[in-house]
């Protein structure tokens, strides 16, 4: 399989960016989930697509052992550096080169709607063991705050037609129907993130498809979120503000 460009480009020329002006999940959601899956010491979780390791570095904290697949070089090799203790393998969610039966839980944080649903939902088949659970996880802004929502206009202005998203419960089709598994369950946590005015601007230019626009253009997002920002009172590269985000949990567990 292939790297979607926006992805595959995107995500290697912004591995700094996307470390460090994203924010990390609620401790809730890995409780949760740790309960669910289940995750502790003696058991294995695969973490597809896991870019920097945002969500990897909560999966260790479970005591479970953790293997990360990650296809692009770049957030390979940030996340490697972050996270000596854990294995990192080059690998797609629909080809992870891992052998079958070898994981009791494998988890997609921030990344499932990027692969193409039904090879990577067989990958998954052939990883678990008898018993295992899937977890999907995704942090989306809080377009209830209108200036998150007007943050989420300039990001979907440049967005390519076939950039896959979340956002529209597409993915949720490749389990509709899905002999061998249990009904779908989410959770969904307030997860504000207490960033800077600089992050934030740092936040939209390090998205996948801003990244691999032209330089002009990417001046007039940048000019764009300045201006959002100092409407709201946001003026300074340092300036405190909080931008709230939503953290949705979804997870089905093997039945056979």
């Amino acid at each position: 399989m292939t790297v979607h460009h926006a992805a595959g480009v995107g995500y290697q020329r912004s591995a700094g960016g996307y470390e460090r002006s994203r924010p990390s999940y609620p401790m809730a959601a890995l409780k949760e989930l740790a309960d669910a899956l289940p995750l502790q010491g003696g058991r294995t979780v695969v973490d597809l697509g896991a870019g920097t390791g945002k969500f990897t570095r909560l999966l260790a904290l479970t005591g479970a052992e953790v293997i990360a697949v990650e296809p692009v070089r770049e957030m390979r090799e940030r996340l490697a550096e972050l996270l000596p203790g854990v294995a990192v393998t080059d690998g797609t969610a629909e080809d992870t080169g891992l052998a079958g039966g070898s994981a009791d839980a494998v988890v997609a944080a921030q990344s499932w709607h990027w692969f193409d649903a039904a090879g990577a939902l067989a990958e998954v088949e052939r990883l678990l063991r008898p018993g295992g659970a899937l977890a999907l996880v995704w942090s989306t802004y809080d377009t209830s705050v209108p200036w998150v929502r007007e943050f989420q206009d300039i990001y979907f202005r440049r967005t390519p037609r076939d950039l896959p998203s979340p956002l529209d419960g597409g993915w949720r089709a490749a389990f509709t129907g899905r002999p061998g598994w249990s009904a779908l369950e989410e959770r969904h946590w307030a997860n504000p993130h207490p960033t800077t005015v600089d992050d934030v601007v740092e936040r939209m230019m390090s998205s996948s498809h801003i990244v691999v626009l032209g330089a002009a253009e990417q001046e007039r997002v940048r000019a764009e979120m300045l201006d959002l920002l100092r409407r709201q009172g946001a003026t300074h590269g340092e300036q405190r503000l909080e931008m709230p985000y939503t953290t949705d949990v979804y997870w089905l567990r093997r039945t056979r």
